[in-house]
């Protein structure tokens, strides 16, 4: 996370709901070597409060779980380089705008036969993106393969504990500023999503006070 208050604006609700959107993320604990990372769709609750996801049975994370383990998962979205030429103005220099929010909590392992209601549950969240198609279900799947292919995979639950949210959008600038960095983003930024992000620049709104990037 970003260190400079300003870019910490956004409330409870935000960031939750981008987590939410976005349902995919880096999660984090710590190993005897260093930190373990797993790449994770999950899903979140209503309240914010609780994030649910599975593991490979023999993913290190999954084999660590002998006990709940502290752990985080981080979530991005757009980013972009942002050229100083792009202010319009003297004595800039460059930075990288994006979007990020870690979730902090208790990682625990689930009872197994919590599993397929918890694929249930994420694949028709997911599917419900893509109507009018309709929906995949694990009832299409042949007679006794779903059962062999869950005994491969964990259900696990994080208790959340703390969202933090970084949306570096140039909103440490002027309004004027920040507008011709976002058209410059939208037509030559590189990253991920950057018209996305564009769009988020944008509505950063009332950017006056001057700070570090």
């Amino acid at each position: 996370m970003h260190p400079n208050p300003i870019y910490h604006d956004a409330d409870f609700a935000r960031n939750v709901g981008f987590a939410r959107d976005r349902g995919f993320g880096v999660l984090a604990v710590n190993g005897a070597d260093g930190p373990m990372i797993s790449h994770v769709p999950f899903l979140i609750n209503a309240e914010g409060t609780i994030a649910e996801l599975h593991l490979v049975r023999s993913n290190p994370i999954a084999r660590a779980l002998k006990e709940p383990l502290a752990a985080r998962i981080a979530i991005v979205g757009g980013d972009s380089y942002i050229s100083p030429d792009w202010y319009g103005v003297a004595d800039q220099v460059p930075t990288w705008n994006y979007v990020a929010v870690h979730l902090t909590g208790t990682l625990a392992l689930r009872p197994q036969e919590e599993l397929h209601d918890l694929l249930d549950r994420q694949s028709a969240a997911y599917e419900e993106k893509l109507l009018p198609k309709p929906p995949w279900k694990t009832a299409k799947m042949s007679e006794g393969v779903m059962d062999k292919m869950m005994r491969m995979i964990v259900p696990c639950r994080m208790a959340i504990s703390g969202i933090d949210g970084t949306w570096k959008l140039s909103q440490n600038k002027p309004d004027a500023v920040r507008l011709a960095a976002a058209e410059q983003v939208k037509g030559y930024g590189f990253g991920a999503e950057t018209d996305a992000l564009s769009a988020l620049m944008r509505g950063a709104g009332d950017g006056e006070t001057q700070g570090s990037d």
